[in-house]
């Protein structure tokens, strides 16, 4: 049986929730959920605090889970990233009271309250810095308001927050962040892990492409087999007409509306995209 970890609260909780129906898991579940058995696909979810995951998996004591990199690396835990899963973008950024501070190396001897100790040590290590590191559980925008700390170090998706409470980022992003499925490291090859890992990336590739029929004249079909390559080739189908086949093709998302353009361009005719609920490459 798989034995997985599931966030259950913050910007990982519902995407990853999404991503896991797409991959035929976790049918009728609730988000209230604290433990969801799965026997159709013998696997069982537990929903823990995001930064939890990494030591759960770490142990040894679940097989997978899905947290973020900060998280990962903050823990120190025995787990790996096995795979990106493309949600919950952040940056692990230092802020400080508008104008008080120009430079990171100026935090030298200061304050800086966070709630990811372990990342916060390893930079100020690399970057031979001594400081105080404040150790808060979250909220720690106001630990410089409320006298604590003379500067935070914190997850940052918009910024809002922080400067909300008249504070400014400075110095380059000390770690870009997003959601990862993690796996003990050294863990022996299993079954059910390789075909949940499978299921996720082909809802990645989903979400990463469409599928693009048209119809062309066969002097075009070599060209436009350059515009549409596919994933190995694309499918060309004779039509009744005999000087015109029918192609589908995978196209990337993002360069859909380009090669629509081009494929017009080039004679294509009756050009029809569709979405990809699931695949295997």
């Amino acid at each position: 049986m798989l034995r997985v970890a599931l966030p259950n609260k913050g910007q990982l909780a519902e995407p990853a929730r999404a991503m896991l129906a797409e991959a035929g898991y976790l049918q009728g579940a609730t988000g209230r959920d604290l433990v969801v058995q799965d026997p159709d696909n013998d696997a069982e979810f537990f929903f823990l605090r995001p930064k939890d995951i990494a030591t759960y998996v770490g142990s040894g004591t679940l097989d997978v889970g899905i947290t973020g990199r900060d998280m990962l690396l903050d823990s120190g835990a025995d787990a790996d990233e096995i795979m990106g899963l493309g949600f919950a973008g952040s940056t692990f950024r230092l802020a400080v009271p508008v104008g008080s501070v120009g430079e990171v190396s100026e935090l030298q001897g200061r304050r800086i309250a966070t709630s990811y100790p372990g990342l916060l040590a390893h930079f100020l290590s690399t970057h031979n810095i001594s400081a105080e590191i404040v150790r808060l559980d979250g909220a720690v925008e106001n630990a410089v308001r409320l006298g604590v700390a003379d500067a935070v170090a914190d997850v940052v998706a918009t910024g809002t927050t922080l400067r909300q409470a008249g504070l400014e980022v400075i110095g380059e992003p000390v770690l870009v962040s997003d959601a990862l499925l993690v796996r003990r490291r050294g863990a022996a090859p299993d079954v059910f892990v390789d075909t949940f890992i499978r299921r996720l990336h082909s809802v990645l590739v989903a979400r990463s492409y469409v599928l693009v029929d048209y119809d062309i004249r066969a002097d075009q079909v070599d060209r436009a087999c350059q515009i549409t390559p596919g994933i190995e080739s694309p499918t060309v189908s004779p039509l009744h007409d005999r000087e015109w086949v029918a192609v589908r093709a995978m196209v990337p998302r993002k360069d859909v509306h380009r090669v629509m353009d081009e494929l017009y361009d080039h004679g294509a005719r009756g050009i029809l995209v569709t979405a990809i609920h699931a695949c295997r490459l």
